[in-house]
């Protein structure tokens, strides 16, 4: 059980340098997520005084003159969340959590496979890639479409999850190795 606690706390410092790295020097999704508008205070002011209630708002074209709904024209997102900067601390630290107790569960349910997946460090490490390749596929790819992202950074967040459930794999199959006691 020791090994398995360091290899997932390993892992989960694995999580917090790749996201410093990738979020906070190379800025990877504040470039997504944080495009500057041209009259930004003009329109936060609106924002603020219409959107008062926590929650996902689209901004729909006009319906056609016939009363069908819109063909054509841009469909905005705006997500109000209910949450300001002055919860920034505190979220840091739930998401140093989270960063931490995903890859201890990872861990945990490697130490719970055969002793073949164990037995050989490709494996442990592509269990960790299909880790990534479910949070990819079922939270990254929806992502795409009318008031989300665009698909190439929707395919930019899923290629990210891959890539760093990749690398912590890699990280805690070198600590995650077949028990004494395991049946072949």
């Amino acid at each position: 059980m020791k090994t398995v606690i360091v290899a997932g706390l390993l892992g989960g410092v694995v999580l917090i340098v790749w996201t410093f790295v990738v979020n906070g020097l190379f800025g990877f999704q504040s470039r997504i997520d944080m495009n500057q508008i041209a009259a930004e205070r003009e329109v936060y002011e609106v924002l603020k005084e219409h959107f008062v209630q926590p929650g996902r708002y689209l901004c729909n074209p006009a319906p056609a003159a016939d009363g069908r709904g819109p063909t054509e024209g841009p469909v905005f997102s705006v997500l109000y969340s209910g949450v300001g900067h002055e919860s920034a601390g505190s979220l840091m630290l739930s998401g140093l959590l989270v960063f931490l107790i995903a890859p201890l569960i990872g861990a945990w349910l490697l130490s719970q496979t055969s002793r073949r997946v164990r037995a050989s460090y490709l494996r442990k490490v592509l269990f960790f890639v299909a880790i990534g390749l479910l949070l990819a596929v079922f939270t990254d790819i929806p992502k795409f479409g009318i008031g989300n992202y665009r698909l190439a950074d929707a395919l930019a967040f899923a290629a990210n999850n891959l890539l760093m459930w990749t690398i912590v794999g890699l990280v805690v199959a070198w600590r995650i190795r077949p028990m004494e006691n395991d049946r072949p």
